[in-house]
């Protein structure tokens, strides 16, 4: 036991690091994703399936803009994180969660890419959350 003064030092474990630049490089690539998938909804919307009875039926141009303004941000607190900043971590994961959802509701327009983007967000939060186990072993 340290006393009160003594600063504790904390190793770092290997696959702690690993985990955290998977989740962060994932985070860029599923950024990338929604920033594309956003695009291509505002330059030719009839690339995509029109539903007209969905629950969550926007137009494609709507649907677009949602996808730019999520990648941006999960691709920023990508980079973040490989900039060791301590608050992306955190921020990823619910991000990530945003972005599975933001793919759940996306899924009629476009299936593949959808479920593609939702097993991504399920990577990425399981590389950060994975995190703090690996540090203690």
């Amino acid at each position: 036991m340290t006393d009160i003064g003594e600063p504790t030092t904390r190793t770092v474990s290997p696959w702690g690091i690993g985990f955290t630049v998977f989740a962060s490089t994932m985070m860029i690539i599923l950024g990338a994703f929604h920033a594309i998938q956003g695009f291509v909804a505002l330059l030719d919307d009839e690339s995509y399936v029109h539903v007209p009875t969905y629950t969550f039926s926007f137009d494609p141009p709507r649907w677009g803009w949602i996808h730019i303004i999520v990648g941006v941000i999960v691709a920023i607190a990508g980079y973040a994180l490989l900039a060791g900043r301590l608050w992306a971590r955190a921020v990823g994961i619910a991000l990530a969660a945003l972005s599975a959802i933001a793919n759940f509701l996306w899924l009629p327009y476009y299936p593949v890419w959808s479920t593609i983007g939702i097993a991504l967000a399920i990577a990425v939060i399981w590389g950060l959350a994975r995190n703090d186990i690996a540090d203690t072993i």
